[in-house]
């Protein structure tokens, strides 16, 4: 089901960037496809779906695809709707980070934070997402409630208001990532599967 509105869609795909943006960005491996990208690139492609519910309101959902392409000097974020189309492309580099829309609506800032401000209109755990979706063996400050598994990952935890569950793991981290977080008569609920 897509977003009816332009502003729950806006929302939503402001999300879903910071989720994408801010958990992979600064991330440095090795890229997993033959592919020929620097030393230190990273490159994943999967999907992901959200749920937003909120008391007396029809609940909003979107789901589609995305592509991340981190060369280390610049990255690339294309999401797309479940069709292919691109919704939207982050680029970030330098010089400072912009969103360009498919309707030609572009947003650019300095940084990768103030652009998820600006395309939300609200703030995001920023430090918390740079490493949810990295494997992550030492918690970081203000996790609680850890889980572990047998390899000493961290596999669930609370931090920032977000309960997350990490899953499904591969060398570069965790190939399924699922997000709740609940507040007052609103719950948002993410899902990330990396192909």
């Amino acid at each position: 089901m897509f977003v009816k509105s332009f502003v729950g869609l806006r929302s939503i795909v402001g999300l879903i960037l910071a989720l994408l943006l801010l958990g992979l960005s600064g991330c440095a491996t090795q890229a997993p496809t033959g592919d020929a990208m620097p030393e230190g690139s990273l490159q994943r492609i999967g999907r992901f779906a959200v749920k937003t519910e909120q008391a007396n309101r029809a609940p909003e959902a979107i789901q589609g695809g995305f592509v991340w392409r981190d060369t280390v000097t610049q990255l690339t974020l294309d999401l797309t709707n479940p069709f292919g189309s691109v919704l939207a492309r982050v680029t970030v580099n330098r010089n400072g980070a912009a969103l360009e829309r498919s309707n030609g609506e572009t947003i650019q800032t300095t940084t990768p934070d103030s652009l998820v401000d600006q395309a939300l209109g609200q703030s995001l755990p920023v430090q918390g997402l740079r490493a949810w979706l990295r494997v992550q063996q030492v918690p970081q400050p203000g996790m609680r409630v850890l889980e572990r598994d047998a390899q000493g990952r961290i596999v669930s935890f609370e931090q920032d208001g977000w309960t997350a569950r990490l899953s499904n793991f591969d060398a570069l981290g965790p190939r399924l990532v699922s997000l709740v977080r609940a507040e007052t008569g609103r719950t948002m609920s993410v899902r990330l599967v990396i192909d």
